[in-house]
């Protein structure tokens, strides 16, 4: 046994650090390239939930479906958290650097020490734990790298934009110029901004970003991974740049473009922090015709009022149109099956699926979604036309780039109350809008740049390691990276207005034959 343990000694060793959520977790998940190994850490509470067969989760190391390994480390509620997430961050920064220590010194002792840690948002100390063991670590930044951007020039007051911001916080419309970034709007910027009160739901979010920043700020070079590619985001890894921060696109990082970029239905990673519901819904995507299914979800972590479930469900009834919705378990208590029954017939309700899956099956020609960042890049990459609708976070910041400078989808009205419920007409509109032709031709096209980006590593030019070799799977390109470094509307007196203008900058789709009516209406306000 001994020549095993000396191979796997020297092998290099990548500990993937992430928070326990669905949308950190997917992108932190990958197999190991070809002599080395990839561990992930994550809480304890979610790998009882991704591993929930077995009777002590926590005890044990885990393999999934996918053959990634797992070392779970304690943030303090290892049966779960339901509470104020102050709380919870509070106790995250408390216990997880202590327990990460154990989780480093263990696989130290195993004869399979950890050689670079990588390390998501929101868990930055894990830096701080790499560099008590001597080994180096670096961000992966899981979100669109524009948010990072907005973040920086914001907290680092850059050109007074916090003052700015401020002073504009009441006008959701208001522009807003971010250094080296494209025009945006308040409500486009990322939420977490100065709030002033430390209590607000997303203070933490600001004291986060602030602790990141102090990380990056102690390294000789800054350096940032980033799960985007260069052709989506010019601009920010520029801005980023000139600013020190040295951004490497790797992206889009999704599994189902893993090996030979084939198909989702290769992908047998299954363990979800949500089972995925028995109904035979690929079976019944199959028996639909190209194009003609709405998919709906608003993510893992996002609640659904019983209002809004009610709005979507009137919304589908009177478009008439097929749908698949993932209604999760823990939203089904404010459903009382009245609102079910308005869409009955004409579409499918699943408590969780396999998302990549859905969105890689022809019949889908439409994606009603919270515009999270993984959301967002699987929608790209699978060419499937947005209906945004955001809630918080980096939500808003992904259905500008949707809308605004990739043209591959629009963001819903909502109404502008503390729930920002999406009603049933807007629904249907913004269904009407985004499966117009002109839409679904820039959604190809970026699909296409996408893919393009995964066979070489995010980068147009190609990402080359020693070997001068592309990299071609996507833990391949993430262990790559690693070993090389050792539109559409306005609000104008209660109404809606249209017009016709270009898609995006990188459209190349000839719009002069398209006419401005409302049910072809352009991407764009004035």
């Amino acid at each position: 046994m001994a020549p095993v343990v000396e191979r796997a000694s020297s092998a290099p060793h990548f500990l993937v650090v992430t928070y326990p959520a669905q949308g950190h977790i997917n992108p932190a998940r990958h197999r190991a390239a070809p002599g080395a190994r990839v561990t992930v850490s994550t809480a304890v509470s979610a790998c009882r939930k991704m591993f929930s067969d077995h009777a002590d989760a926590a005890a044990v190391d885990h393999v999934d479906g996918a053959g990634v390994r797992y070392v779970p480390f304690s943030d303090g509620f290892d049966a779960g958290f339901d509470g104020d997430i102050t709380d919870y961050i509070s106790s995250l920064k408390a216990v997880g650097p202590r327990t990460l220590d154990s989780v480093l010194a263990r696989l130290r002792d195993a004869g399979t020490p950890v050689t670079q840690l990588v390390y998501t948002q929101v868990v930055s100390w894990a830096a701080d734990v790499a560099r008590a063991h001597g080994v180096p670590a670096v961000l992966y930044w899981i979100q669109q790298a524009t948010v990072l951007a907005a973040y920086f020039h914001f907290l680092r007051g850059t050109d007074s934009l916090d003052q700015a911001v401020a002073a504009a916080a009441s006008n959701p419309w208001a522009d807003i110029r971010v250094r080296g970034l494209p025009p945006m709007r308040v409500r486009d910027l990322p939420q977490g901004r100065s709030t002033g009160d430390d209590h607000h739901t997303y203070a933490f979010m600001l004291r986060d970003m602030r602790e990141l920043l102090d990380v990056l700020g102690r390294e000789d070079t800054p350096t940032v991974l980033a799960n985007t590619f260069h052709a989506m985001e010019p601009d920010a890894v520029a801005t980023l740049s000139q600013s020190g921060i040295h951004v490497v696109p790797i992206g889009p990082v999704l599994s189902f473009l893993d090996a030979s970029a084939a198909s989702a239905s290769n992908n047998n990673n299954n363990n979800d922090l949500f089972k995925l519901d028995g109904k035979g819904y690929l079976e019944w995507l199959d028996a639909q015709a190209a194009g003609s299914v709405v998919y709906i979800s608003f993510g893992s972590s996002s609640a659904m009022s019983k209002r809004q479930i009610t709005e979507v469900a009137r919304g589908m009834a009177e478009s008439g149109r097929l749908f698949l919705w993932v209604l999760r378990k823990d939203n089904r208590s404010e459903v009382d099956g009245d609102e079910l029954k308005l869409c009955a017939g004409g579409g499918m309700a699943v408590e969780w699926c396999d998302q990549a899956k859905v969105l890689s099956h022809p019949a889908v020609g439409c994606f009603v979604t919270h515009c999270g960042w993984n959301s967002t890049l699987e929608s790209v990459a699978c060419g499937v036309p947005v209906v945004g609708v955001p809630q918080w976070t980096d939500q808003g910041t992904n259905a500008w780039l949707v809308e605004r400078q990739l043209g591959t989808g629009v963001r819903a009205a909502v109404i502008s109350d503390k729930d920002g419920v999406l009603e049933a007409g807007e629904l249907r509109r913004c269904i009407s809008f985004v499966t117009l032709d002109v839409v679904r031709a820039m959604a190809e096209l970026w699909k296409e740049k996408a893919r393009g980006a995964a066979a070489v590593g995010g980068s147009p030019q190609g990402v080359r390691c020693r070997g001068g070799r592309p990299r071609r799977q996507l833990a391949s390109r993430l262990v790559g990276h690693l070993a090389c470094m050792a539109l559409f509307c306005k609000q104008t007196e209660g109404r809606r207005t249209y017009e016709t203008r270009r898609l995006a900058p990188y459209r190349t789709v000839d719009v002069a034959s398209v006419r401005t009516t409302e049910k072809n209406s352009a991407l764009y306000p004035r």
